[in-house]
């Protein structure tokens, strides 16, 4: 049988236990382990692998012997409680051999998991599942999780009592982020707030989520935006000291002045511009480049996204000018467009 959406996740978190097995495939390797660690560990508990009661086969090794499934389905160990037999990295080739061995399995021998890649409407393999009358074949796409789901995650890691702006900054996170990477993410928080009783504030959130932007790059891209001309030349001083070069500098700026552009123009107003920013923008940053924006105004937004195009260009020229000079010369004056 197929199985999807929503119950899907319920099935992955509180498996059915009379259930012969289950299929679970999808191009994203990372996805489908992520959902496969969650099905056993709800199905055994933390102690099941320990206990003996999984059996892990390569998909590889039941060429040589077949057998291999049904023994483990059959098997019965010392520790009482459910049991799995996981096949990973399953193809059609071994639709025969799991096919005989579902065809055995009876009410009380372990439960069949099997993992997958990218599988076509013709696989042997999704057929056998599919039509089977009390096994699941589940598919896991690339699609972006839903908010149950990130729910889900959060309560895992003991993160409950979330402040509404922190909630929005999570799930965009969710959305930009790999499912391991989030997950990842989430139990940094939950460390971040252990013993900790007051709500998850969105600057919490910020300070645990991935960097996007090298801090000192972001740094003076924020001088820029604030109108700091004096404090340009000594920190473009130490970032150059550390390494970075124009051309990091002149792709920083225009995506930072993209970002305040394209919130001053959104339909929605500025506020809604920046939830709506890929990567999400969080916490006190967020706040910070909505002030800008309220500071610009579109117009001079547009001068400021033309001056970095012309700065762009002259730095792939073939001038003379030592690119360090053109780039600390054009934030100088990015830096004092917004004061006229």
């Amino acid at each position: 049988m197929k199985l999807g959406g929503a119950a899907a996740n319920r099935f992955f978190a509180q498996p059915e236990p009379e259930r012969s097995g289950i299929l679970i495939f999808g191009a994203d390797a990372m996805r489908v382990a992520l959902k496969r660690q969650e099905l056993i560990a709800a199905l055994i508990g933390p102690e099941g692998e320990a206990e003996m009661r999984l059996t892990r086969i390569a998909a590889g090794e039941l060429r040589k012997d077949p057998a291999q499934v049904q023994d483990a389905l059959k098997a019965q160990g010392f520790f009482p409680g459910p049991r799995v037999a996981f096949v990973e990295e399953a193809g059609d080739g071994t639709a025969p051999v799991l096919k005989a061995a579902l065809a055995e399995w009876r009410p009380g021998d372990a439960m069949l998991v099997v993992t997958a890649g990218s599988l076509t409407k013709a696989s042997a393999l999704k057929k056998l599942f599919e039509g089977h009358p009390n096994a699941y074949a589940a598919g896991i796409y690339n699609d972006p999780p839903s908010r149950d789901e990130i729910e889900a995650t959060l309560a895992k890691a003991g993160l409950t009592d979330i402040d509404r702006d922190a909630m929005t900054d999570l799930l965009a996170l969710a959305r930009d982020l790999d499912p391991g990477d989030f997950r990842q993410t989430v139990e940094k928080v939950a460390l971040y707030k252990f013993g900790d009783a007051t709500p998850l504030m969105s600057a919490e959130v910020a300070a645990c989520a991935p960097a996007t932007i090298e801090a000192a790059v972001d740094d003076i891209l924020n001088i820029v935006a604030e109108s700091r001309a004096s404090e340009v030349g000594p920190l473009l001083q130490r970032l150059e000291g550390q390494g970075v070069n124009p051309v990091t500098l002149c792709i920083g700026a225009m995506r930072h002045f993209r970002a305040l552009h394209s919130a001053a123009s959104a339909p929605g107003g500025a506020a809604e511009g920046m939830a709506r920013m890929r990567p999400p923008i969080f916490g006190p940053r967020r706040e910070r480049m909505l002030k800008q924006v309220q500071s610009w105004g579109i117009n001079r937004l547009e001068q400021a996204l033309g001056l970095i195009t012309d700065t762009d260009l002259a730095l792939r020229s073939s001038t003379r000018a030592p690119a360090m000079a053109v780039m600390e010369r054009a934030l100088i004056r990015l830096a004092m467009l917004n004061r006229r």
